[in-house]
């Protein structure tokens, strides 16, 4: 049995490493500018305690970590809260836990008054990407804000409230 609940402090070294795995088994190479080279990735549980920013994690009854997602507000555009770092280790996909995790940030996000959801992905997570698009996520010509990631991401989504 699985549970999502808010990202402690005791869960960084936990998810940082799911989030190097996966990246790992999917060839997102840090230094091709994915999410895997932030340098905010050992403090999520910091990170995302600011404003406009909530993480989830993933644990079973034993207390381990098996994955997670988040949004935050999108680096240069304020009006943006954007799905960031959703990582699931194998024995957790295909449970419906990133279609949960993002139902928890769209209702999030509403509750903070936004208007629309963002995020960026690449060709490698084409099962996410069909996620998205089933969730009402639409195709952009072009990045918004400045995540970082842009150059590495070449899908860019976004999805109105």
């Amino acid at each position: 049995m699985f549970f999502i609940r808010q990202i402690q402090e005791k869960d960084n070294s936990a998810i940082a490493a799911i989030i190097r795995k996966v990246s790992q088994e999917f060839g997102l190479a840090a230094e091709s500018g994915f999410a895997v080279a932030d340098p905010i990735l050992d403090n999520l549980s910091q990170v995302y305690a600011n404003q406009n920013s909530h993480y989830w994690v993933i644990e079973d009854e034993n207390g381990q970590i098996f994955g997670g997602g988040g949004i935050s507000p999108l680096k240069g555009d304020a009006t943006l809260l954007e799905i960031q770092k959703m990582y699931f280790l194998p024995e957790l996909r295909g449970h419906g836990f990133a279609q949960k995790i993002l139902e928890q940030c769209f209702t999030f996000a509403k509750t903070q008054q936004f208007q629309a959801c963002y995020l960026e992905t690449t060709q490698s997570l084409w099962q996410a990407v069909k996620l998205y698009e089933k969730l009402g996520f639409e195709h952009l010509v072009s990045p918004r804000g400045n995540t970082g990631h842009s150059q590495a991401c070449e899908i860019w989504m976004l999805k109105r409230l």
